[in-house]
C-alpha cells in the first residue's frame, strides 16, 4: 500500500509496523511509569539511605524535571538524525541509568542516576509519537495512537499499584531498588527487538542543523517554570517564585528567536507555524496541557488521602484507583478506532465523562464512611477512566494529524512538554489545595479530598470548553474545505 500527501514523501506501509509499534509502546510504558511508580517508595528510600524527606523528594522531582527538559530537543534530534537511532540510544541510556539507580549506595548518587534516567526517558518519548507518524497513515494511525494513548493513561494511573506490589514482594529495607531493576530485563529485550524491527532512516532524508540557541532558551524557560513546581512540597513556590518571571522572559526570547530562524529560512528547534497555522495543533496542545493539570494532579491527592487519611498501605491505595486505569485502557483502544469517524467530538465526549466521574468521586468520598471509601468509588472512577481514555489518544491523533511527518518529533515533543508542565502544575496545585483545606478544617480528610477533586473537575471543564471550541472550528474548516497543513517549506 502506498499513498502520497502534499509536502511529504511517498508513503509505503512497513510490513513490520505493528510489531515495531508494540516494542515502542513497551519502552514508552516503562519511561512514563517511572514518573509515578517511585512515589510510593520514597519512605522506604529515606529509611534505607538515611536521608531527609526533602533530599529524597528529588528522586521524583529530578526525574520529572529532566524528562520535561529533554522532550523538544530530543524530538528535533529525532527529526534530523533519525528516530530509530535516537530511540536505540535513548533506550540504552534508560536501561543503564535504571540499573545505576537501583545500585546507588547514597542518596546523591541515586539522584544523579535519576536525573540521567529522566533525560533518557524524555529523549525516548517524542520518538514514540514520531514513529507512529512515520509508520502509519489514515485510520491505522488513529488505532496506533489509540494504543499509544492507552499506554500513557495506564502507565500514569497504574504506577502506584505497581510500586506497591513490588515493595510488598521485595520487602524492606532495599525493596525499593527493584522498582529500578525491573526496567533492566524488560528494557534489554525491547532494545534487541527494536534493533530488528524499527525502520532505518532513509538515506535521502535531510539531516538539517540543530538550533543550539533555541535549545538553550527553551530549556531555560522549561526549567524556570518546572523547578518551583516540582519542589512545591519543600517550599519551592515560596522560595523560587521569581523563576516564573525568568521563564516568561526566556519564553518570549525563544519565540522571537524561532521566528527569526524561520525568516532566515533556517531550521528552527520548533517551527511556531505548528501553533499558529497548523489546523488543530495549537488548540490540541492547549487542551492537553490543561487536561493534564487535572488528570495528573489527582493521583498524589488520592495517595495522600488513602494512606495518610485512611491508613491504607501503598498497595491498597494503588488498588483503590485501579478502576480508572481499567476504564482508560478499554476506551483508549476503542477511541483509536473511532477517531477517524468522530474526530474531535470523541475528545468532547471523553471530557464530559471525566468531569462527571470525578465530580461523582468527590461527592462519594465526601459522604462515604472511611471503611467503604475504596469500594464506593469503583463505579465513578471507572466512568472517569472511560472518559479519560477517550481524551488522551484522540487528542494526540487530532493534534498531530496535520503536522508534516518530517516535523513529527519536535511537534510530539512540544505536545508532551505541555503535558509534563501541566502534570507539574496539577500535582503542586491540587496537593496544595488538599493541604490547605485539611489545615483549615481541623484535619478533615474527606473535605480536603473533595475540595481537591472539585478543583480537578473545574480544570477538566476548562479543557472541555477548549475541546468544544476546537470541535466547532474543525466542522467549519471541513465545511470550507481548508487546507490541511501550514505553508511549510517542501521537503
Amino acid at each position: 500500500m502506498s499513498t502520497s500527501t502534499a509536502g511529504e514523501r511517498t508513503y509505503t506501509a512497513d510490513p513490520k509496523r505493528w510489531r515495531a509499534l508494540s516494542v515502542t509502546l513497551v519502552a514508552g510504558f516503562m519511561s512514563l511509569l517511572d514518573v509515578s511508580i517511585v512515589s510510593v517508595a520514597l519512605p522506604s528510600m529515606q529509611r534505607g539511605l538515611g536521608t531527609s524527606p526533602a533530599e529524597v523528594q528529588w528522586v521524583v522531582s529530578g526525574y520529572a524535571l529532566a524528562f520535561g527538559l529533554a522532550l523538544v530537543p530530543a524530538g528535533r534530534l529525532g527529526d534530523a538524525l533519525g528516530r530509530r537511532r535516537m530511540f536505540l540510544l535513548s533506550l540504552t541510556g534508560f536501561v543503564l541509568f535504571s540499573a545505576l539507580a537501583g545500585a546507588a549506595p547514597t542518596a546523591e548518587l541515586l539522584i544523579a542516576a535519576r536525573l540521567a534516567q529522566g533525560l533518557a526517558a524524555g529523549a525516548l518519548a517524542p520518538q514514540n509519537s514520531g514513529l507512529v507518524q512515520d509508520l502509519f497513515r489514515g485510520a491505522e494511525r488513529g488505532r496506533a495512537f489509540g494504543l499509544f494513548g492507552a499506554t500513557v493513561g495506564i502507565s500514569t494511573a497504574i504506577g502506584p499499584v505497581a510500586g506497591g506490589a513490588i515493595l510488598a514482594v521485595a520487602g524492606e529495607p532495599d525493596g525499593w531498588r527493584w522498582i529500578f531493576y525491573v526496567n533492566v530485563p524488560i528494557g534489554l529485550v525491547a532494545l534487541v527487538l527494536a534493533a530488528k524491527l524499527l525502520p532505518r532512516m532513509r538515506a535521502d532524508r535531510p539531516r538539517g542543523h540543530i538550533d543550539g540557541v533555541g535549545v538553550a532558551l527553551l530549556g531555560g524557560a522549561v526549567l524556570a517554570v518546572m523547578l518551583p513546581l516540582v519542589q512545591a512540597e519543600s517550599g519551592g513556590l515560596s522560595r523560587l517564585w521569581w523563576l516564573f518571571v525568568v521563564g516568561v522572559v526566556l519564553g518570549v526570547g525563544f519565540v522571537n528567536w524561532e521566528r527569526r530562524m524561520v525568516r532566515r529560512e533556517r531550521e528552527p528547534l520548533l517551527d511556531l507555524r505548528l501553533v499558529t497555522s497548523t489546523p488543530g495543533y495549537g488548540s490540541g496542545a492547549g487542551l492537553g496541557l490543561v487536561y493534564f493539570v487535572g488528570f495528573s494532579g489527582i493521583w498524589l491527592v488520592f495517595a495522600i488521602f488513602f494512606q495518610t487519611g485512611l491508613g491504607y498501605t501503598p498497595l491498597q491505595s494503588g488498588l483503590a484507583v485501579t478502576p480508572f486505569a481499567i476504564g482508560s485502557a478499554m476506551s483508549a483502544v476503542l477511541g483509536g478506532r473511532l477517531v477517524e469517524r468522530l474526530g474531535r467530538l470523541l475528545t468532547v465526549v471523553g471530557l464530559i465523562g471525566v468531569t462527571v466521574g470525578l465530580a461523582a468521586t468527590a461527592l462519594v468520598l465526601r459522604v462515604a464512611e472511611p471503611s467503604v471509601a475504596g469500594v464506593s468509588i469503583i463505579a465513578p472512577l471507572l466512568v472517569a477512566g472511560v472518559g479519560g481514555g477517550l481524551v488522551i489518544s484522540p487528542n494526540i491523533t487530532m493534534t498531530l494529524r496535520c503536522v508534516p511527518v518530517r516535523m513529527a518529533g519536535s511537534a510530539g515533543g512540544a505536545l508532551q512538554t505541555g503535558q509534563r508542565i501541566g502534570s507539574a502544575v496539577g500535582t503542586a496545585a491540587l496537593a496544595g489545595m488538599f493541604y490547605a483545606v485539611l489545615s483549615g478544617s481541623g484535619g478533615d480528610h474527606r473535605s480536603a479530598v473533595a475540595a481537591a477533586l472539585g478543583g480537578a473537575v473545574v480544570v477538566v471543564m476548562i479543557a472541555l470548553v477548549i475541546g468544544i471550541v476546537e470541535w466547532r472550528a474543525g466542522r467549519s474548516r471541513a465545511g470550507g474545505r481548508s487546507g490541511r497543513t501550514a505553508n511549510f517549506p517542501q521537503e
